[in-house]
């Protein structure tokens, strides 16, 4: 990228007019207000530095690859706020701004354009409320402001009448943009006398003087002197121009790289408005159930999977007219297989809180899609093999960490396998094909042991214990403490006759995890407060056989005494229950003790023998 020769601020007036200068979808919309563009107007007058431009070649032949916009002249706040598609027709290379769109629109406005903004005691609706105002420097006077030392503002016509009316002797009005129509000094020359500046009879000498510095200094400063400064990045690798635009914005307006891609998908479809309906889609997802926390790098990258694009890394190169047209031919029914994978694990139970990778939505929507799987996919009986086999995936994913880094080179095996096996989730081939893996699905007697000691609160022990339930998703579950935490502290255990300190330690160690954890809806939780377990066992199933059923429910050992001093003994043989029961679960046979090295070789040398 090199450093150019400076242009004039004359020259930069004429590129954008002649749409030599245009504006990549990429750049937010026009956001200064009038005081801001009197400021830069006042610096540059005062040959304060303007900071320097970044403008992108773009040859002829890669203009049709990208979406451009023209510069906007007359800002109306109502009516005009948005830029106008710029038109390149013929075989002329471009420059597309990728730093200073606001100072360039700015100097636009004030040299050829006009600012209408609202007047606060006006509706909306009336034309009134904005009036057209274009940019004008007093030639008499230095600004009244601290902040500026020139007098530029922002007047409407009739309040130049005013001005001409009653402050005739303190100010003259002239029209900004005006300079662009001076040749040279005779020029300016022409205007002090034909408009009584130099005439000592009506000005002092004072505001004569004055008067032709002040548009002497505006004619240079716009026709003579070289002050855009500018770098030039020549790249035609779009990718690369894409992240240099993200790096000098990072200061200003937070950006991603997804903002971008969003930004070239807005522009290119082209019967919906990819910005608005991607946006609302967000916030449509996030509103199921117990809320999810998912965003828009989300749902493009899932149009990219779900339309079976080759490549959906996200790169510029991906997001091309061909794909983007046929993402948006196919939205509706990705939107509805992401909103139905949404509205499936909020069934599972998950909320924001619970789901630690909000891309592992992704292959379940792209198996419903693929097979055109509909509502049913939530309650009809013709659905619950493919449903239980859903959820233990998505809870195998998850508890191994599948999703983390970047997934990308899941997605198209993913994809495969489900295109491979029609109509039935592929658990057991996706398990197979990852076997040895770092993405591996399957888990070792190790593993489970290490759920085991899964601490309250977490996600991970939400998945545990949402393996272990038959969960009814018309209701909301929380984990809950069988044995109440309030109980363990060493004050109440030395009350209850546990003496020991190192036995204590054991309780208060222990009670915060898996095994003493279960999942009870929500309204018995709050009902179950801090009661013993065995008060609110006979409060809430005075029945033997209630309570049985609960303890069946809920995994308590046969036998065992639910008093909170046999704590450690109940919360043991439970650990064992619940490995037992997610080694069943997830299909993983029990270790066998290896042999040592001197028994391996004659077990070998009997297998040979044999042979």
């Amino acid at each position: 990228m090199a450093y150019e020769k400076p242009i004039k601020i004359r020259e930069a007036i004429e590129s954008i007019q002649e749409q030599e200068f245009i504006l990549p979808s990429i750049q937010r919309e026009f956001v200064w207000g009038p005081n801001q563009i009197e400021l830069l107007f006042d610096s540059i007058m005062r040959d304060y530095p303007i900071s320097t431009f970044l403008f992108w070649k773009v040859k002829a032949e890669n203009l049709n690859k990208f979406k451009f916009y023209r510069f906007m002249s007359n800002y109306h706040e109502r009516d005009k706020k948005h830029n106008d598609p710029a038109e390149l027709s013929g075989t002329k290379d471009r420059m597309a701004i990728l730093d200073g769109q606001q100072r360039l629109t700015s100097l636009y406005i004030g040299l050829k354009g006009s600012d209408a903004r609202k007047l606060s005691k006006y509706n909306w609706k009336s034309d009134h409320a904005f009036p057209e105002k274009r940019l004008y420097l007093n030639l008499l006077k230095n600004s009244d402001d601290t902040e500026k030392e020139f007098d530029f503002r922002f007047l409407t016509d009739r309040e130049i009448e005013i001005y001409k009316e009653k402050h005739s002797m303190d100010f003259h009005w002239f029209k900004v943009g005006a300079i662009l129509d001076f040749n040279d000094m005779m020029d300016i020359m022409n205007y002090l006398i034909s408009n009584g500046l130099t005439d000592t009879s009506i000005r002092t000498t004072e505001q004569s003087v004055f008067a032709s510095k002040t548009l002497t200094k505006l004619y240079q400063v716009i026709n003579e002197q070289e002050s855009i400064n500018f770098y030039l990045e020549k790249s035609e690798q779009l990718d690369k121009v894409l992240h240099i635009f993200i790096r000098i914005n990072s200061g200003g307006t937070k950006l991603s790289y997804s903002d971008l891609l969003l930004s070239i998908a807005t522009a290119q479809w082209k019967k919906k408005d990819a910005r608005v309906i991607i946006h609302s889609f967000v916030d449509k997802m996030n509103a199921v159930g117990k809320k999810f926390n998912f965003n828009k790098d989300l749902v493009l990258k899932s149009c990219l999977v779900l339309t079976d694009l080759k490549d959906i890394r996200f790169r510029v190169d991906n997001f091309t007219t061909e794909n983007m047209t046929k993402i948006e031919n196919e939205w509706d029914d990705i939107s509805k297989s992401l909103l139905l994978s949404v509205k499936l694990i909020n069934h599972f139970g998950f909320s924001s809180q619970t789901l630690t990778a909000t891309n592992a939505i992704i292959p379940i929507a792209y198996f419903i899609k693929k097979n055109k799987i509909g509502e049913e996919i939530l309650h009809h009986a013709n659905q619950e093999k493919n449903r239980s086999l859903i959820k233990e995936w998505l809870m195998r994913a998850l508890l191994k960490k599948i999703f983390g880094g970047t997934p990308d080179s899941l997605y198209p095996i993913y994809r495969t396998i489900i295109s491979s096996n029609s109509g039935i989730f592929p658990l057991e081939q996706l398990i197979e094909k990852y076997k040895g893996s770092n993405k591996s699905l399957e888990f070792q007697e190790s593993n489970i042991e290490h759920l085991l000691t899964t601490q309250y609160g977490s996600s991970f022990a939400f998945m545990v214990l949402g393996l272990l339930y038959p969960l009814n998703h018309d209701y909301t579950f929380h984990q809950d403490h069988i044995h109440p935490k309030s109980l363990f502290n060493n004050k109440t255990l030395e009350k209850m006759g546990v003496l020991s300190r190192e036995v204590r330690d054991e309780f208060v160690n222990n009670y915060n995890s898996l095994p003493n954890l279960q999942l009870i809806e929500a309204i018995a939780n709050q009902q179950k407060s801090a009661k013993t377990l065995i008060e609110w066992l006979e409060q809430m199933h005075p029945t033997v056989e209630k309570q049985n059923s609960y303890k069946l429910l809920h995994f308590f050992p046969e036998n065992e005494s639910l008093e909170l001093i046999h704590f450690v003994s109940f919360f043991n043989k439970r650990k064992e229950l619940l490995k037992e029961k997610l080694m069943t679960i997830l299909n993983v046979s029990k270790m066998v003790v290896s042999l040592d090295a001197e028994a391996e070789e004659e077990v070998e040398e009997l297998e040979l023998q044999d042979e």
